[in-house]
């Protein structure tokens, strides 16, 4: 979870592990009323989206997914639990309604929507992209989505026929020479009646980065992918645990860039800054701020922190956690001993 005004990271709302079946070479080509009526890998969105629930009194859930989430199945799960999205579209010949009854394809009804302006996009480094100021023409307007011909036994139950809200486009004008063009069309629940109220929408499909970066903290920082346990169950039980130590890392890390003077011991654990001090004799003294425990931390890791090594990478944070985790409870078990 992310704070909607800021880049605070919130925790952790739900989770569901998918296990993904061997292809079959063999396997019979199904149509689309077969596929609907299995279980489907889209079936996650909704079920974690459940998991989560509706948010409190006074609270409100903004789902934030990429476009393996652009299903009629997932909105409506959006919908039962009263909470808002910012999907990205996968299909640009998709039928849709426009608010005077006609329908064509999305791709059709973005065409005739008037440029609402004009405004800068940063854009985070990518591999083999560096990262680039984007400058973006930005679109809107209300549609509404019909429900597909071929519904899972699911969706026959809700009877939920047509589903309407607003779609945000974002086209980069003049991308770098080699570079990928900066392109969103954007599904949100949010009512969109200015370029002002477009702008918080691509806001918040920017935070998915910061998704990104969770999974990125617990594949190659925690080193979750390369563990070697043979069951589901052994697996299952350290993602959860390993997950905990993600989001940390996260908010460390997140934190360390948006308030770098902020002191550390309002942030980590006086422990761990006590226990990395000690391991870090030659560190500076007097107080920490978190940016100083952060490097710190990659430091104990590996990272040299030269001028020109730019900010630690996962797996030197994950080393020097590691690392500090691991003296901590030596340290424990010693006078537990004693």
């Amino acid at each position: 979870m992310v704070g909607s005004d800021s880049e605070e990271i919130v925790g952790l709302a739900g989770q569901v592990l998918f296990y993904r079946r061997p292809h079959s070479a063999n396997k019979k080509k199904e149509n689309t009323y077969q596929v609907k009526q299995r279980e489907r890998e889209s079936q996650v969105w909704g079920q974690l989206i459940d998991q989560i629930g509706p948010p409190a009194d006074g609270v409100h859930f903004t789902h934030v997914m990429d476009r393996g989430a652009d299903d009629f199945e997932v909105y409506c799960h959006l919908l039962q639990q009263r909470s808002d999205w910012v999907v990205r579209a996968s299909k640009m010949n998709r039928k849709v309604r426009w608010p005077d009854g006609r329908e064509t394809d999305l791709q059709e009804y973005l065409r005739q929507l008037p440029a609402a302006g004009v405004y800068e996009v940063a854009v985070p480094a990518r591999p083999g992209q560096a990262a680039r100021t984007a400058q973006v023409e930005v679109r809107y307007g209300p549609v509404a989505l019909p429900a597909p011909r071929q519904l899972s036994p699911w969706l026959r139950e809700q009877g939920i026929k047509l589903i309407t809200m607003w779609v945000v486009e974002v086209r980069e004008l003049h991308p770098p020479k080699g570079s990928t063009p900066l392109h969103w069309v954007l599904y949100t629940s949010h009512a969109v009646t200015s370029l002002d109220e477009a702008q918080v929408i691509i806001g918040y499909y920017k935070k998915r980065w910061l998704i990104e970066e969770f999974h990125k903290a617990l594949k190659t920082g925690c080193s979750l992918e390369s563990r070697q346990y043979q069951t589901s169950d052994r697996l299952e039980a350290l993602t959860g645990m390993q997950s905990v130590i993600a989001v940390r890392l996260l908010q460390l890390k997140s934190v360390a860039r948006t308030e770098p003077e902020r002191p550390a011991e309002e942030v980590v654990p006086a422990k761990w800054i006590k226990t990395l001090r000690v391991l870090r004799r030659k560190a500076k003294p007097g107080d920490w701020t978190v940016r100083d425990f952060y490097r710190q931390l990659a430091g104990l890791g590996g990272f040299l922190g030269r001028k020109c090594d730019g900010e630690p990478g996962w797996i030197t944070i994950w080393r020097g956690f590691d690392k500090l985790a691991l003296t901590m409870r030596y340290e424990e078990q010693r006078l537990n001993c004693g």
